[in-house]
């Protein structure tokens, strides 16, 4: 990839964090979607592709739509790096979580675990309850 492109989409990333941080996900999403139609095609070729699906389905995370947020992060887990992102399995099992599948949801968190150790959950004792019993039981 051009690193004028590069370098674009990672200012467009940071101005979406900036939105993130501040709660306002509409403008957030708009930088971040912008980001991803730099990146080239085909796009799940790049990393970058990775960290961008991931930021978009944070923002529908955040703005509690877990549907479009789990169409995304299931896009991310497709791109270079993602299938070892243990944040990205994590966000899947708290997607699953909160759409009531328990049992996709503890196969994402416990993957998050794998990867990652307890400290993932830091903040997140609601989804790492669900997993604990099957943690320790191995």
């Amino acid at each position: 990839m051009d690193d004028l492109i590069y370098n674009k989409i990672e200012l467009l990333c940071s101005e979406g964090d900036e939105y993130m941080d501040c709660c306002f996900f509409d403008k957030a999403l708009m930088k971040f979607q912008e980001a991803l139609e730099l990146v080239p095609e085909p796009k799940n070729d790049w990393e970058a592709s990775a960290w961008i699906l991931c930021a978009i389905g944070d923002v529908y995370f955040f703005k509690s739509d877990y549907k479009q947020s789990l169409n995304y992060f299931f896009e991310a887990l497709n791109a270079p790096g993602g299938i070892d992102n243990p944040f990205i399995q994590l966000r899947l099992g708290q997607l699953f979580f909160e759409l009531g599948n328990k049992k996709k949801a503890k196969e994402y968190l416990i993957g998050a675990y794998m990867l990652e150790g307890e400290e993932i959950f830091e903040d997140k004792e609601k989804y790492y309850e669900l997993i604990k019993n099957d943690i320790w039981q191995n």
